[in-house]
């Protein structure tokens, strides 16, 4: 079977060895020695000036909602994973969905400012497969209205844009670790941040708004990692370098296979050093979608409908009419990229679907 991603596991003798460090200390969790480690190394790796390693990447979009007191409306995507949405009604605000550039399948910064009321407290845009937004455009209309960006950039582990790391822009970045994910801990994830304010916000809020072992700052949750997730983090990390080549290279297999017969790519804007994240595809129709998914999946290929439905389409929102997210979201496809992938199975996987046009 080849499915759509495959967790990428360390060496078992370099986990246990960091993991013995954990079992002579006896400190499991609350900020041990593992996790600032990491933290540090993620910082010092990723270029950025405050990062907290928390639970999980839809925590970090909630702690960034709650960091940054929004109450109101916040613009977001159709066009992502259901945490970006699920994070903003769980926090109490209203989620404003506005199409995506057919291009990128990121938020269409054209459309943003028509969207914009009195109401609208912030942005809340995906970097999608790891390619960036319109990120100058989208810090231009936060300067303009004064209003807060704020990017899930699960995806985005590692992107530089513009010469600079992509998590450097916009106000908060919430990133994930999970399983599945280019670099991760197992589950995680992280909130990152420029601002020392928020970050001190950020700082008491993941840990139950505790200011000492007596005094609190104010309201928090527990949005902690523990040490086991933090040595699984320490044992990826180095390796990321690695795997990112690796997946450039089946990356660009499949676009030799896959580019001259005219399949559709989503664009990465120009200046983007890219993190190979994900490979997906832009097919015709919806219907040759499916008949390319019947034919992989003949051959015990699974790739994914990654993102599908619209997040318009949930049952607990409401969106009006998005023509662009309702016909590319029937039509994207993700294929199987991942660490150990062999050139023969990209190079069996497209001449299927090439068979399935």
């Amino acid at each position: 079977m080849i499915p759509v991603t495959k967790t990428f596991i360390p060496d078992f003798d370099e986990y246990t060895h960091l993991l013995r460090r954990v079992w002579e200390s006896g400190w499991l969790t609350n900020n041990g020695q593992l996790v600032v480690e990491l933290e540090q190394q993620l910082r010092e790796y990723l270029g950025v000036k405050h990062l907290f390693l928390v639970s999980n990447g839809t925590v970090a979009l909630q702690l960034a909602i709650k960091a940054l007191g929004l109450r109101g409306e916040i613009i977001t995507t159709p066009f992502s994973y259901v945490a970006t949405t699920a994070s903003i009604v769980w926090e109490g605000c209203t989620p404003v969905f506005v199409d995506i550039d057919a291009n990128t399948l990121c938020l269409n910064a054209d459309l943003v400012e028509q969207a914009i009321t009195p109401a609208t407290r912030a942005i809340l845009a995906t970097h999608v497969y790891g390619g960036p937004c319109a990120v100058d455009e989208l810090a231009r209309l936060g300067r303009k209205h004064n209003i807060k960006i704020i990017y899930d950039a699960a995806h985005a582990f590692g992107v530089r844009h513009q010469g600079q790391p992509l998590l450097r822009y916009g106000d908060v970045s919430a990133v994930s670790f999970h399983a599945t994910k280019l670099f991760h801990t197992g589950e995680g994830g992280a909130v990152v941040t420029n601002d020392d304010e928020v970050a001190a916000t950020l700082g008491y809020l993941r840990n139950f708004g505790h200011a000492d072992e007596y005094r609190y700052h104010g309201l928090g949750i527990n949005a902690k990692n523990s040490e086991l997730h933090a040595a699984m983090g320490l044992c990826v990390l180095p390796q990321v370098a690695r795997l990112m080549a690796q997946r450039r290279l089946l990356s660009e297999r499949y676009d030799t296979w896959l580019l001259p017969q005219g399949i559709g790519r989503p664009v990465l804007a120009p200046g983007t050093e890219y993190n190979y994240a994900y490979y997906a595809i832009v097919l015709a129709s919806e219907a040759q979608l499916l008949a390319v998914i019947a034919a992989l999946a003949a051959r015990d290929v699974f790739p994914r409908r990654y993102f599908y439905p619209a997040l318009s389409e949930l049952p607990y929102v409401r969106a009006g009419h998005l023509p662009c997210v309702a016909e590319l979201s029937r039509r994207v496809l993700c294929l199987p990229l991942y660490h150990d992938l062999a050139l023969a199975d990209v190079d069996s996987i497209a001449s299927l679907i090439i068979e399935h046009l």
